[in-house]
Parts: C-alpha cells; sequence; structure tokens
C-alpha cells in the first residue's frame, strides 16, 4: 500500500514538474556564470587582437615577428571552484570577478627574451589597457625554475548595450621558457611527480638554468644582427 502511494506520488510530481522546466530551472540558475564565461571570452579574444596587431606592426620595421604563437584559455569550471574553495572567494559571479585574476589567460610565446619586455611595453601604452599587478618570473624566477612575466591587466569589451572592463591574465615567456613549463608541467602532473621528489627537482632547475643560458645567448646573437 505505501509503495502504491510513492507511486502515485512520483506520477503526479512528474505532472507537476517535467523534464522541461527542470532544464529551464538550471538554465537559469546558471545563466548568470555562462553570462560572465562569455565576457571573460570576449576579453581574451581582444587582447589576442592586441597582440596580432602589435605583432604585424613590429615586422614592418624589422625582418621579423617578434610573436612565435598565441594561446588562449578559460579557467575551467573545476578549477574556478577549487580556487574558490582553496581561497575563501564567496561562490558568486560577483566573487569570481573580485577574487580571481586568472579566469581569462592569454600566453605570448616569444622569439627573443627582448621581445617580452618590448611588447610588454607596447601592450601597457595602449590606453584602454590598466595594469593591475605584474609579477616578473624572468628576473626573479620561481623556486621551482619557472620563467615568465606575468601581467594583469583590465580592457573593455564592447557589448551591444554596454562596455565592460574585465580582467585577463598575460603572460609573456620565450619558445625556451614555454618548452621547459610544458615538460615540467607534464612530469609533475603527469606522471605525478611532486616537488618531494629531490633529485628530478633538482634536474628540471638545472634544465630551467640551461634553458636561461640559451636565451641570453640567443638574444645576444638576435641584437646582434640588427
Amino acid at each position: 500500500m505505501e509503495d502504491n502511494h510513492y507511486t502515485e506520488l512520483e506520477k503526479g510530481l512528474e505532472r507537476v514538474i517535467s523534464p522541461d522546466m527542470i532544464g529551464d530551472m538550471i538554465d537559469e540558475a546558471t545563466m548568470p556564470y555562462k553570462e560572465l564565461m562569455a565576457y571573460y571570452k570576449c576579453a581574451m579574444m581582444e587582447v589576442e587582437t592586441k597582440f596580432n596587431v602589435l605583432n604585424e606592426n613590429f615586422s614592418l620595421g624589422h625582418d621579423s615577428n617578434p610573436i612565435a604563437y598565441v594561446k588562449t584559455r578559460l579557467k575551467s569550471p573545476r578549477s574556478i571552484l577549487e580556487k574558490m574553495v582553496r581561497c575563501g572567494i564567496p561562490p558568486t559571479t560577483e566573487g569570481i570577478e573580485r577574487g580571481m585574476h586568472d579566469v581569462a589567460g592569454v600566453r605570448v610565446v616569444c622569439h627573443y627574451l627582448s621581445d617580452i619586455y618590448s611588447l610588454a611595453d607596447a601592450l601597457l601604452r595602449q590606453d584602454d589597457v590598466t595594469l593591475l599587478e605584474c609579477k616578473d618570473y624572468i628576473k626573479n624566477p620561481k623556486s621551482n625554475g619557472y620563467r615568465s612575466l606575468h601581467l594583469i591587466i583590465s580592457t573593455p569589451i564592447f557589448l551591444h548595450d554596454k562596455k565592460r572592463m574585465m580582467k585577463v591574465e598575460v603572460q609573456l615567456r620565450t619558445l625556451a621558457m614555454d618548452t621547459w613549463a610544458s615538460q615540467e608541467h607534464q612530469i609533475r602532473y603527469k606522471k605525478r611527480i611532486d616537488a618531494s621528489d629531490r633529485s628530478i627537482s633538482e634536474a628540471l632547475l638545472a634544465c630551467a638554468g640551461m634553458c636561461a643560458k640559451v636565451d641570453e645567448i640567443m638574444d645576444g646573437v638576435h641584437k646582434s644582427c640588427k
């Protein structure tokens, strides 16, 4: 008798709350997040375009382009949630915007070391770009050997009815820096090797030092050829 009661109740709920209604409720609840991620995507496109224009402009006065390639990435929902929990950021779209600077990322990989600072200066001279934070891991590498120039910038995106300022993390590095970082990530995270393995950490640090030396020599050769 009790089973029949629950069966009738379930049938009643199915008539009141249809799968379409559930889908609409989920869409409504997640819409602010989806809109925010769309804004971040637009901001990445704006910054990527800025670098493509700079790359073309630099090539006019030189024989080669300073940029090897540009990559963009939007932080995954899981990574966003993990960082919010880890850093005590409120679980709201406002919390994401205020508390996180690296949701949208643009990585600019340059041929030579000096190109990094030339491009960074050119970007920050633009009147619609505001520098919020700069971390120079080239002049001051991380303890594991990681090198890159990190800029947190704010730049506008122009929507159909408004202008909105968005934050983007820009990483500028050389081909050698990017190769080392990619391989270090593969070893650390794909192979599940942690920092406690001293022999691997020392080997990776030594490789970072060699990459730094290569960058220094190649940059000197590049300058001598101008």
